[in-house]
């Protein structure tokens, strides 16, 4: 290859990149954007009606919820919680603690178990209403948790599980 060839090889890359470059600055020229104040997009947020101790749980009637419960299908259901839970009367304590005669007694109250600090400050009583909001999202109804369990979305299900938790108590508690 003689010098004239490398040359005319040269040119055209020159040219390419002097083309490219022009074309851009040609762009620039022609469509004007307009930069906003602002970037970004404004998210309206509605609130929600909360209960008397936690926020961003909905009001609800826990009477009308636990009629939809099913004993049997809370056993089925329970099974998910049963990897980290124990729910035999002296089952003992897993990943989570044990469950038996959960219903009625005071959240973080298991003795032998090391609750995350929000649980063992929590100073209430595990009752049907607290049970379908914890259980319904756990990390968002006790900021703090260690519980990491996404929730049961389907209120069948969570009244479901309540049931089969309160059946498994040495003193059930009537039903609301």
């Amino acid at each position: 290859m003689d010098s004239f060839e490398l040359n005319k090889i040269i040119a055209a890359i020159l040219m390419v990149a002097i083309l490219v470059i022009g074309l851009d600055k040609i762009a620039d020229g022609v469509f004007q954007v307009n930069k906003p104040e602002n970037p970004g997009y404004k998210v309206e947020v509605v609130e929600k009606l909360t209960t008397d101790s936690t926020e961003g749980v909905e009001k609800i009637d826990i009477a009308t919820l636990m009629a939809t419960g099913d004993l049997a299908n809370g056993k089925k259901i329970f099974k998910r919680c049963a990897a980290c839970h124990s729910i035999a009367k002296d089952g003992g304590n897993k990943i989570g603690p044990a469950l038996y005669n959960v219903v009625g007694n005071d959240v973080g109250s298991i003795f032998d178990y090391k609750y995350s600090k929000a649980l063992a400050s929590y100073g209430k009583k595990w009752t049907f209403v607290e049970l379908n909001g914890f259980l319904t999202k756990p990390a968002a109804y006790i900021k703090g948790t260690k519980m990491t369990y996404a929730g049961l979305k389907k209120e069948e299900d969570r009244a479901s599980v309540i049931m089969y938790l309160n059946q498994n108590n040495d003193n059930p508690k009537p039903l609301p």
